[in-house]
């Protein structure tokens, strides 16, 4: 089984589990001795099974099963000693076993609700306020089915509760609150040499036929392609019109100066309407980008505020095609799009995603190769045919391939978005590369690593704010109560990567491109992987490394926006 699979089976017996015993804690109460039995029956073999998933997940990483075996695995055994000999016993009235069957459901539920409001890092408050609630209800039940609760239990329930109470409340090490902090406000003093102007708006676009409404940069969704030349000083001026909650732009994937990189209340405050803000860096990496707001990003970009930037080696030669996929107002982007193209002539097609979830891509009719990815080339390309690419939230790949004398379709999640003439084939059979295996291997550049992070990512209650939410967490915490990250110039950092929730994580660090190490601990075997947006699957393990060389401090997080929205967003922070 995969990791997911045994995250996804260890819930399911810890809900049965706590059902069950629940179930049949209330079937006993009723005086229903066959339905009790039956369902007191389910929630034991339930209970025995978790030790099953909790073991072989303790086998892939404490990260995945550390509060089921601090936490859920004392109650369970508590749930088994106090209510399994009853049951065995439960000769005469089977009403005398509703209370014990009733604290084990009141032990296996308080377990998962640890693991699903709390997660990881397990903590001593977690376990102590477990422990309080178990006793709590105990007692409250014993009341209820007319006994009296000991004063022993109300004293430990009543300890346990102020116990766990303290230690959740007593306030840890405060986190670095982004802020506009002290770092050189690096500029490009030389004089531009690719100018562009870029007005943010409100606008009725056209998307399949119909009229829906956008956030758009000079009334267009995309909005303009800025294109440049490797050497170019490139400088774009942000105007606001009319964008109430602020407007910036974030070079996506384009590792510029620290000042430009266009995040409100970290390097820059949001443009307001009626105000401007000029961003100007060279142009030193060629490649597939795109820009897009970072002010409010998760309704910025969905309502349609980016775009493509496209910085090429030098003059180039046969067809050169972007194709930044978006899903504008519930309908998909770009319309379908046919062009004839001669044989031979070489096209270079730059696939972007710039929504906040997987895309599937497939090119049918030819043979190509996925030259590049997140903008950086890859040594030793081979060919592909009947091949399907999956390109996460910001991620790019660019495909190249000779015009045949056939026509070629692309198509993202079964729509042809573009083609060069008639063409209809099914693809969702085909196999999925793993950018990680395809290319030319090299070595790792790097021998010994001078800081190391691990990055737990997950969900759960966020108590820190005026109101309580259910957020998207990283180690526990979530934005702004996330401690930063702390580096210093020209350290070797790596990243652990660790996805024990039940959703995908495309993960962005601004400023670097991470080298790829490995997956689930299997070495990347193929052409070095230099990412900038990279998915994190259920239950996966990613390592990755980059050398600090862009001082300031940067985000770090989720680009399923709605995620960084709810509280996966931290910060890179160099010393």
């Amino acid at each position: 089984m995969t990791t997911a699979s045994l995250l996804a089976a260890d819930l399911l017996l810890a809900v049965l589990a706590a059902a069950g015993w629940l179930g049949g804690g209330a079937a006993a109460a009723a005086r229903r001795r066959p339905l009790a039995l039956a369902l007191a029956t389910v929630a034991l073999l339930a209970t025995l099974a978790r030790a099953t998933t909790v073991l072989a997940l303790a086998r892939v990483g404490w990260w995945f099963a550390a509060e089921k075996v601090v936490v859920a695995a004392p109650l369970s055994l508590a749930a088994v000693a106090v209510a399994g000999p009853r049951l065995l016993r439960a000769a005469g009235d089977i009403r005398s076993v509703a209370l014990p069957l009733l604290f084990a459901g009141y032990a296996l539920s308080a377990a998962l609700l640890v693991t699903v409001l709390h997660g990881y890092p397990v903590s001593a408050s977690v376990g102590l306020l477990a422990v309080a609630g178990v006793v709590a209800a105990t007692a409250l039940s014993w009341r209820l089915l007319d006994a009296r609760p000991s004063r022993a239990a109300v004293a430990v329930a009543v300890a346990a509760l102020l116990a766990g109470t303290g230690l959740a409340v007593t306030p840890g090490p405060a986190p670095a609150a982004p802020h506009e902090h002290g770092y050189p406000k690096a500029r490009i003093s030389d004089e531009p040499t690719r100018r562009f102007t870029l007005t943010a708006g409100t606008a009725t676009v056209r998307v399949g036929g119909h009229d829906v409404a956008a956030w758009a940069f000079d009334g267009q969704v995309p909005g303009p392609e800025l294109t440049a030349t490797v050497g170019d000083v490139v400088q774009v001026t942000l105007r606001n019109r009319d964008i109430g909650r602020g407007v910036t732009l974030h070079w996506h994937g384009y590792d510029v100066p620290n000042s430009q990189d266009g995040v409100p209340g970290v390097t820059q405050s949001a443009v307001l309407p009626g105000q401007e803000f000029v961003y100007r860096f060279r142009a030193d990496q060629a490649g597939t980008y795109w820009y897009h707001t970072h002010s409010v990003s998760d309704v910025g970009v969905r309502m349609g505020l980016y775009g493509v930037l496209v910085v090429r080696p030098g003059p180039t030669s046969g067809l050169d095609v972007t194709v930044p996929v978006h899903t504008l107002g519930g309908r998909p982007l770009p319309d379908a799009r046919m062009e004839q193209v001669e044989a031979g002539v070489p096209v270079r097609l730059r696939l972007i995603n710039t929504d906040s979830t997987t895309h599937r891509y497939a090119l049918a009719g030819t043979d190509f190769r996925v030259a590049a990815i997140d903008g950086y080339e890859l040594g030793g390309p081979t060919p592909l045919r009947d091949t399907a690419v999956l390109i996460p939230a910001g991620g790019r790949y660019d495909l190249v391939f000779s015009a045949p004398a056939t026509p070629v379709a692309l198509y993202v999640d079964g729509r042809r978005v573009y083609s060069t003439g008639a063409q209809s084939t099914a693809t969702d059979g085909w196999p999925v590369l793993d950018p990680l295996t395809y290319g030319r291997p090299a070595p790792t550049p790097w021998s010994r690593f001078d800081r190391t992070f691990t990055l737990v990512l997950d969900r759960g209650l966020d108590l820190r704010g005026l109101l309580p939410r259910y957020a998207h967490t990283v180690n526990g915490a979530a934005d702004p109560d996330i401690p930063p990250q702390v580096v210093r110039s020209g350290d070797v950092v790596r990243f652990t990567i660790v996805n024990r929730s039940q959703t995908v994580h495309p993960w962005h660090l601004h400023g670097h491109h991470v080298l790829v190490l490995s997956r689930d601990r299997r070495p990347a075997t193929g052409s070095p992987l230099w990412l900038d947006s990279f998915d994190v699957r259920p239950g996966e393990v990613w390592e990755v490394a980059f050398r600090a060389d862009n001082p300031g401090m940067w985000a770090n997080h989720c680009h399923n926006l709605g995620h960084a929205d709810a509280g996966m967003m931290l910060h890179l922070v160099y010393s």
